[in-house]
């Protein structure tokens, strides 16, 4: 069974006639607009299907889907899909509002790390949601993997400053950062993203980095807006889309690539420390329709 089987399928391509015609492409439109991948991002991709189809002398319904397939698949690649770990240590900071499972979803990365006998640490720097630090505590136990916090309401970046100290003198290859999802308001928010920056640029400088956001596919466009507004103030080097298994809605993997450049690199699709997994493009592609 492939990781994306899981997905509740909406069958982009189901009840369709067997001729390419008009009524074809127009009912594609609507399931794709359906799935959340958008109006712009669904008629740029209906386009590309009438070219490549007619370029290909694709003739059948059947054909189209292959060919879909590959469009889909070449939206989806917006840039590397795997992480750069190339330093001792590398630093990969967690962004993203509260409840899209950011914690969990570090927990998940930082497990699979170790089975690749990486030397992990996390650190708890979102100090302002309670118990946030306890649930990672958890997930580290489980991860089997150290973690460095301080108590709540400490001061993020100090959290962060301390972390990285310990992955020095420890000789760790990658620090897991949990940030916050939400202060008073979203200026409060990106001050303090930037200045966790700040610190990792002291203490690090030339450190492989990536930030990655982290999405619940049951937001669909709102998730989009989320991901233009975090692009902006935080800078993303990829998306980490979870609940994927509790919507038909995966169409918005393709509007967050298309529409920001920055590539999915994680799919999470259940509750399991192996329900997420490094993104396939053409995998995902091939479930969705």
């Amino acid at each position: 069974m492939g990781f994306f089987d899981k997905l509740k399928k909406i069958n982009i391509f189901a009840g369709f006639g067997s001729e390419l015609n008009d009524d074809f492409y127009d009912e594609l439109e609507e399931s794709l607009i359906l799935a959340d991948t958008g109006m712009d991002v669904t008629l740029e991709l209906v386009e590309e299907l009438r070219r490549r189809t007619k370029a290909e002398g694709v003739k059948t319904v059947e054909g189209a889907r292959e060919v879909m397939v590959d469009v889909i698949a070449g939206a989806l690649s917006a840039g590397d899909l795997s992480l750069d770990l190339s330093t001792r240590p590398s630093v990969v900071l967690f962004i993203g509002v509260n409840g899209v499972g950011k914690t969990t979803t570090i927990g998940k990365i930082g497990h699979q790390l170790r089975d690749q006998r990486k030397k992990v640490l996390f650190c708890a720097a979102d100090t302002f949601r309670a118990a946030a630090a306890e649930q990672l505590t958890i997930w580290a136990d489980r991860a089997g993997v150290d973690i460095v916090k301080q108590q709540e309401g400490a001061d993020p970046a100090a959290v962060v400053f301390d972390a990285l100290s310990a992955a020095k003198a420890r000789n760790t290859d990658v620090v897991l950062v949990d940030t916050a999802g939400r202060l008073h308001n979203k200026q409060n928010l990106m001050n303090e993203l930037n200045k966790i920056s700040r610190v990792i640029d002291r203490e690090l400088p030339g450190c492989a980095r990536e930030t990655l956001l982290v999405l619940d596919a049951t937001t669909g466009q709102n998730g989009l807006i989320q991901a233009k507004q975090f692009k902006e103030a935080a800078g993303i080097t990829g998306i980490v889309l979870t609940k994927l298994d509790g919507t038909a809605k995966g169409g918005i993997a393709i509007a967050i690539a298309k529409e920001l450049g920055v590539p999915v690199k994680y799919a999470g699709v259940g509750e399991g420390i192996d329900d997420l997994k490094p993104f396939d493009a053409r995998e995902f592609a091939q479930a969705l329709i």
